[in-house]
C-alpha cells in the first residue's frame, strides 16, 4: 500500500519516477562543441605535452588541456577547478579515468590564456597545482586506491607512495621523451581496486602475516559463518577455545575460529567481515612492485603484470627505497627500449632474465613466472628460466647463504 499511495504504478514502473540513484545522463554535461559533433571526429594531435587538438568533420576544433590532480582532493581544490572552468570553459570540465582533470575550449585563441592561468597557480611551497602533461610517450597520472586515509585493509598508504613516485618522475609526466606511454598504478592491498594487474609498473601493498584473532570478542562482534565464508582459500574454520578473560581473569569457553597459515594469502577479506581479525602489522606490511602489464592491444596483445620486486618496506613519509627502485626501472626502460615499445614488450624482447639485470633488481627463484600458457605462443616455447651469467652467480650466492 505504501507504493500505491506514493503514486507507484506497477504497470508503468518508470512513469514520473524521481530518484537520485546513479549518475545523470552523461550527455547533459558535454560542452556544446562536443555535443554538436558527437561521433564525427576525424583525427587528433598532441600540440605539446598536456595539450591536445581534436578535429571534427564539420571543421570544428576542440583544444584539451590535461592536468594532473590528486585522486583525493579537498573541497577547496575542487572549487578552484570549477572557478577555472567557469572563467575559461563556460563551466565545462571533466575528469579522466586516471584522475587527470581536462579543461576544453573551442578556439585556439583560448588555449594560451588558460595555459598561463593553470601554470600560475601554485601551492605555498611553489609546486604546481595544475601541472600540464600526461600525454603521448610520457608518464600518465598514477591511478591509486584509498590507502591509510580511508581503506580498512591497506598494507601501505596510497596517496603518500604515489606522491613520492610522482615527485621522482615528475619530469616524465611533463615531457614526452620515453619510448612509449608509461602507466603506473597503485593499490594498497591485493584486493587491487587500483587495477594494478595490467599496468606497465604496478605498486601493490602486501600483508605478509595472517590475521590476529581476538578470541574474547569475536563471537560478540562478528557473525562467524560470514568470516569463514569470506576466505577465498578456505583457510578459516570455526573452533571452540578455552581462554582467560582480559576483563575478569576468569577461564571460559568461547566460539572462535582458527586460521591455517599455509593457506592464508593475507588478502584481508576476513577483516572486512569481522573486525576481530585485524591484519595490519608494522613489520610485516610493505609493497610489491610488478611490471610489464598493459590493457592496450596495440602492436601486442594485453598482458598481466609480473612481480619483479617481492618486498619493499614501508618507509613513510618519503618511501626512499620505493622511489629509488621505480626510478631504476624507468631509467633502464628509457635507455634501452625501442621507440613505441611498451615496458612489457621491451622485457619480453630482451628476456625477463635480462630485464632484472638491466634494471639492477635482485632476482630470486620465487620470481620465476612458470605459467605454461605464454610459452606456447612466444618464440621461447618453454617456461624454463634461462639464467644470464650475472643472475646465475647471484642465484648460487643465495643458495650458499
Amino acid at each position: 500500500m505504501t507504493f500505491v499511495s506514493s503514486g507507484y504504478d506497477p504497470e508503468n514502473p518508470l512513469q514520473d519516477r524521481i530518484t537520485d540513484i546513479g549518475n545523470h545522463y552523461y550527455g547533459e554535461f558535454l560542452p556544446p562543441v562536443i555535443k554538436n559533433n558527437f561521433g564525427q571526429w576525424l583525427w587528433h594531435e598532441i600540440l605539446e605535452p598536456g595539450i591536445l587538438m581534436h578535429k571534427a568533420q564539420s571543421g570544428d576544433e576542440v583544444y584539451t588541456l590535461r592536468c594532473g590532480t590528486p585522486r583525493l582532493g579537498s573541497v577547496e581544490h575542487v572549487r578552484e577547478i570549477c572557478d577555472i572552468a567557469d572563467k575559461h570553459c563556460d563551466g565545462y570540465v571533466r575528469w579522466t579515468t586516471r584522475n587527470n582533470v581536462e579543461f576544453m575550449v573551442d578556439s585556439k585563441d583560448k588555449v594560451e590564456p588558460l595555459k598561463q592561468d593553470l601554470l600560475s597557480r601554485k601551492h605555498p611551497k611553489g609546486s604546481f597545482k595544475f601541472p600540464l602533461g600526461g600525454t603521448g610517450a610520457g608518464l600518465t597520472n598514477i591511478i591509486h586506491t584509498q590507502g591509510w586515509i580511508h581503506c580498512h585493509t591497506p598494507a601501505t598508504d596510497a596517496s603518500g607512495t604515489v606522491k613520492v613516485v610522482l615527485d621522482e618522475l615528475f619530469e616524465e609526466f611533463r615531457n614526452m621523451r620515453l619510448p612509449a606511454q608509461l602507466r603506473i598504478s597503485m593499490a594498497c592491498c591485493l584486493n587491487m581496486c587500483g587495477a594494478v594487474h595490467c599496468s606497465d609498473i604496478a605498486l601493490l601493498g602486501y600483508h605478509r602475516k595472517p590475521p590476529l584473532i581476538d578470541d574474547e570478542w569475536i563471537d560478540s562482534l562478528c557473525e562467524l559463518p560470514l568470516a569463514v565464508a569470506a576466505c577465498p582459500t578456505g583457510a578459516i574454520k570455526p573452533k571452540k577455545k578455552t581462554i582467560v578473560s582480559e576483563r575478569t581473569g576468569e577461564e571460559k569457553e568461547v566460539k572462535s575460529v582458527e586460521i591455517n597459515w599455509e593457506k592464508c594469502m593475507f588478502c584481508g577479506n576476513c577483516y572486512t567481515m569481522c573486525p576481530s581479525l585485524p591484519l595490519a602489522d608494522a613489520e610485516g606490511d610493505g609493497l610489491v612492485i610488478m611490471a610489464g602489464g598493459k590493457v592496450s592491444n596495440r602492436i601486442t596483445k594485453p598482458e598481466f603484470s609480473k612481480v619483479v620486486v617481492a618486498y619493499v618496506p614501508n618507509e613513510p613519509p618519503r618511501w626512499p627505497t620505493l622511489a629509488k627502485t621505480v626510478r631504476q626501472i624507468v631509467d633502464a626502460y628509457s635507455q634501452n627500449a625501442n621507440k613505441y615499445e611498451r615496458l612489457g614488450d621491451w622485457a619480453t624482447r630482451i628476456g625477463w632474465e635480462k630485464f632484472f639485470e638491466k634494471c639492477g633488481l635482485e632476482f630470486t627463484h620465487h620470481l620465476i613466472d612458470d605459467f605454461r600458457d605464454p610459452a606456447y605462443y612466444t618464440w621461447r616455447q618453454t617456461s624454463n628460466f634461462k639464467f644470464t651469467e650475472e643472475a646465475t652467480l647471484d642465484y648460487h650466492k643465495q643458495k650458499i647463504a
